[in-house]
């Protein structure tokens, strides 16, 4: 009796699915569908919501998707097929794509990622009172570069859920995806300083230059410089970024001078681990040789 009450319900029940306005439901979400309606449904006082979703898993376009991090493990359900893009924003309510994925979604690079990358970024931290000494960076960059190891596979793409600098998500901007759905994205300017602190998310240091060559129609290096100084990074990266916008070649000189007149008070690194390197006087910079 009891199964036969839900399946005289099905059609009612598809066509309030149908109608919802988001098509991703957390299991809370649909809970709530089933607590406010299964009176009309004439469902049996004994059901629970556990078993309501297993009939529509069953029987229904209602679809189980697990992404499993690490750090982290996250459940939804689609109504139907949902893209990829979509269905990452809401693994965390203020989470953005940032990084390679941001830099594909400004047609910044000619190579097609299997990798994307989402940020969730930290609470605020009290600044590092440590202070910057020539010593303490170049030991810093003759370590590896530390990576994320929070990701998991999913649709033969590897999805990283990275825990980024807390920034209020300055410079995130709303976007839309290659199937029209609504994302947030790092604009521009933001993508290629998030690149430049982290080549290793982009495809390396070459990539990161045809992105600084390539942006060269969409990016303000007004806005670039601004949006550096207020993310108040510890070290230089204004060496990095200025060194790439004279690299790339299609900059003009006023522009990179908006770079080229900060203080120069350390020699940097443009990667970690650099194991034949070049170095630039300009901007007291080494960077790997035939870059």
């Amino acid at each position: 009796m009891a199964q036969e009450r839900i399946r005289i319900a099905k059609p009612d029940i598809v066509r309030l699915f149908e109608r919802q306005s988001s098509k991703i439901l957390t299991r809370t979400e649909i809970e709530r569908v089933f607590e406010t309606n299964r009176e009309f449904w004439r469902l049996r006082r004994t059901m629970r919501v556990e078993e309501f979703i297993e009939f529509l898993l069953a029987k229904t376009r209602l679809q189980k998707v697990i992404l499993d991090f690490p750090n982290r493990r996250v459940v939804r359900y689609t109504w139907g097929e949902r893209p990829l893009y979509e269905l990452l924003m809401i693994v965390h309510p203020s989470c953005y794509f940032s990084h390679y994925t941001a830099v594909y979604f400004h047609g910044l690079t000619e190579q097609l990622p299997k990798t994307v990358y989402v940020n969730q970024e930290q609470r605020a931290k009290p600044s590092s009172q440590a202070g910057l000494t020539q010593d303490r960076i170049d030991a810093a960059f003759r370590r590896p570069t530390r990576l994320s190891n929070n990701f998991t596979e999913y649709e033969n793409r590897r999805i990283y859920l990275l825990s980024g600098k807390h920034t209020g998500n300055l410079g995130v901007i709303e976007a839309e995806g290659p199937d029209g759905e609504a994302l947030h994205v790092t604009g521009v300017e933001r993508t290629l300083i998030d690149i430049t602190v982290r080549p290793e998310y982009a495809g390396g240091v070459f990539e990161v230059l045809k992105a600084y060559r390539l942006a060269k129609p969409q990016v303000s290096v007004n806005k670039l410089a601004a949006t550096l100084k207020k993310l108040d990074y510890v070290y230089p990266y204004h060496q990095a970024v200025g060194f790439y916008l004279e690299r790339a070649g299609v900059y003009k000189e006023s522009s990179i001078a908006l770079l080229s007149k900060l203080e120069f008070q350390y020699d940097f690194y443009l990667m970690h681990q650099i194991r034949d390197k070049a170095y630039s006087e300009k901007w007291r910079l080494y960077f790997p040789k035939g870059l």
